[in-house]
């Protein structure tokens, strides 16, 4: 694992949480994305060398929509950004932990996805992420 790639925060409104984390952080957004796959619109802060990541649900059977149903909105999960993702859920997965994704898939902001199982990280979901390719 190279470092936090971004901490993903669940939200119900990207319109009220944008200019919420903008004060907050005291920066702009600058970057949005819908992630068709996933069912969710994505809102990016630079902090650091590390970023923010709002969720919005834009389908009522996605992820996000399930999670802020249960939990209501807030923390949802920790990205690392990894080298070889491939080779990292492999090594996970030898390691015993459970995967979600078996293989990656592309997520926002140009990267490849996969995510392990909160069942196998003491109830903390888990991101991988690599910068995809030129």
């Amino acid at each position: 694992m190279k470092r936090i790639e971004h901490l993903g925060i669940a939200v119900e409104s990207l319109e009220t949480a944008i200019p919420l984390y903008e004060a907050l952080l005291n920066t702009s957004c600058y970057k949005q994305e819908a992630v068709a796959s996933e069912g969710v619109k994505t809102a990016f802060f630079q902090v650091g060398e590390s970023k923010i990541e709002l969720l919005e649900a834009n389908k009522p059977d996605s992820p996000i929509a399930k999670f802020v149903a249960k939990n209501g909105p807030g923390f949802h999960h920790v990205a690392f950004e990894v080298e070889d993702i491939e080779a990292e859920l492999e090594r996970l997965q030898k390691a015993g932990f459970q995967l979600i994704h078996q293989s990656p898939k592309d997520g926002a902001d140009n990267k490849r996805i996969a995510f392990l199982h909160p069942k196998a990280t003491n109830g903390l979901l888990v991101e991988l992420c690599q910068e995809k390719s030129a």
